[in-house]
């Protein structure tokens, strides 16, 4: 229930934060001002004792996060992967959070898969290891089919931990409403809406089965990408609480010290990575969206492994264009294009002034672009453009959350590899390949069709369709007064309301 008492689950984020000693240590990270560091301590010692103890072998921050359950383990799964905005040393601390949080016992996930799978383990694997990852929903083991003798992942799902999820994005949900309520100009933002967006997307990942239909589709529309691999689930040994899926054998992508050691380009391995995550955004419309350091590995021959497809992004042909020509238009720092494009999409209100908007655009571009190759960044630029869209009144399009949350990642993933990778350059000829094949003259022909198919698959609708058109043309007065009598009824329990309120002054103060 989103009522007050979730005003003490975030008072308790605030003092588990004091308690654990990661509050200090975030505002360290984050450089923060003397006056913002005074008020923080000052308002989380009186609560301090409110606060979660934690696992106290952890460093602070992991200490806290861990300790306030798992919609904050995601969060901090994202902050791990930007050591540009939170630091080399506290990012390596959060980064243990993708893969190596504590296990729950195996008899536990054996009882899970015996359930959903109606069969003892021992009869589906000849083998049956120890928890080898474990993450904020669920853990990893390695096992062997026996029917076939092949080598696969089992991940199960943490007992209990809907309940866990549900009580955090609650808080999250009041917190939004509070926000919203306190600082109305923050509506623009739809906070609530974001709010609402990633519960979708991390209860969804919760249900294993769609992990393995994700997966499925994924490996479809990837299988011809050059050195990328996508293990294929093995679908007579899923369940909603239990995956089973090929086992991906690697260097996990965070140990950029062994992969140097093994042979492999970091350099190349981080333009890959970009250039993958914008080929099936751009190209599919379906991309991976958890692209952190825990989900990917590197092969022997250098191929680039993903799994766990618990986060999936999907995007529209018409968003994915606009997006990639917005990305186009600042990659050839053309503001005109990239203003014209927010104006005609209606991110931006059509009674802005469309010139200063590309001035404005131009002040967050050019400092990036005549930086060195290391302070380029699209999380910088989406960090810029998010002020700029702020003063010319565009609301948060929550349909592109994912995927700029996502390009954040995956930037954070490179830029790990390769410190100096220039961003930009890597982006290029993805976007540009794909502006050629989605603008132009073929493109329209391919848009014509599928109108025509479209047209076609309602052909015999149409004459019923024109006809009522008509209709209600010639007869406007008869067809307002239907209009009218389809609409639904008030509910009688409403009007008694009403009437009772009118008649004991209710209505009045209302």
């Amino acid at each position: 229930m989103r009522g007050p008492h979730n005003i003490l689950r975030l008072i308790r984020t605030g003092a588990t934060f004091e308690r654990t000693g990661a509050m200090a240590a975030v505002l360290d990270a984050v450089d923060a001002p003397m006056r913002l560091r005074l008020a923080a301590r000052v308002m989380g010692w009186p609560f301090r004792w409110l606060g979660y103890k934690g696992d106290p072998t952890l460093p602070p921050i992991t200490r806290a996060i861990t300790a306030l359950g798992p919609a904050y383990i995601k969060f901090g799964q994202i902050l791990s992967t930007r050591a540009d905005v939170v630091g080399p040393e506290l990012a390596g601390q959060l980064r243990m959070l993708q893969d190596r949080l504590p296990p729950f016992p195996t008899d536990i996930a054996k009882a899970v898969i015996e359930a959903d799978l109606r069969a003892p383990v021992d009869q589906l694997f000849s083998e049956f290891s120890e928890p080898v990852a474990a993450a904020s929903i669920a853990q990893v083991h390695r096992a062997r089919v026996r029917e076939t003798g092949r080598e696969v992942a089992v991940k199960v799902v943490r007992p209990g931990i809907g309940a866990a999820f549900r009580r955090d994005i609650d808080a999250f949900h009041f917190g939004a409403r509070m926000v919203e309520m306190l600082s109305p100009g923050t509506r623009r933002l739809r906070p609530r809406d974001v709010v609402t967006h990633f519960e979708k997307t991390v209860m969804g990942e919760q249900d294993l089965r769609l992990e393995a239909a994700a997966a499925s589709e994924f490996s479809e529309n990837t299988a011809r990408d050059p050195a990328f691999q996508v293990p294929m689930p093995h679908f007579a040994l899923c369940s909603r609480r239990v995956l089973t899926a090929d086992w991906a054998e690697g260097l996990p992508m965070g140990d950029r010290d062994a992969l140097i050691a093994a042979g492999h380009d970091t350099t190349d391995l981080a333009r890959r990575v970009i250039q993958l995550f914008l080929s099936h955004a751009l190209r599919d419309g379906f991309f991976h969206a958890d692209m952190h350091h825990g989900n990917l590995k590197v092969a022997a021959n250098g191929d680039v492994i993903a799994y766990d497809f618990g986060i999936m992004g999907e995007i529209d042909e018409y968003t994915r264009r606009v997006y990639a020509q917005i990305l186009y238009g600042f990659i050839q720092r053309d503001y005109r294009l990239v203003a014209r494009v927010h104006f005609e999409a209606g991110y931006v209100p059509r009674d802005r002034d469309e010139a200063a908007f590309a001035r404005a655009l131009r002040a967050v571009g050019e400092p990036i672009f005549g930086a060195d190759a290391s302070r380029i960044s699209m999380g910088n630029l989406l960090s810029y453009l998010f002020e700029v869209t702020e003063r010319f009144g565009m609301p948060t399009r929550t349909e592109l959350i994912l995927l700029q949350r996502t390009m954040v990642v995956v930037e954070g993933v490179a830029r790990s590899l390769d410190p100096q990778l220039n961003i930009w350059d890597a982006a290029k000829p993805v976007v540009s390949d794909y502006i050629k094949a989605s603008i132009g003259p073929k493109a329209a022909v391919r848009d014509l069709g599928q109108v025509a198919q479209t047209v076609g698959r309602y052909g015999p609708l149409l004459p019923r369709i024109i006809e009522q058109i008509l209709w209600e043309r010639a007869h406007p007065e008869e067809a307002r007064l239907t209009l009218i009598q389809t609409r639904p009824a008030v509910p009688l329990w409403l009007v008694a309301f009403l009437a009772l309120a009118a008649g004991t002054g209710i209505g009045l103060a209302l």
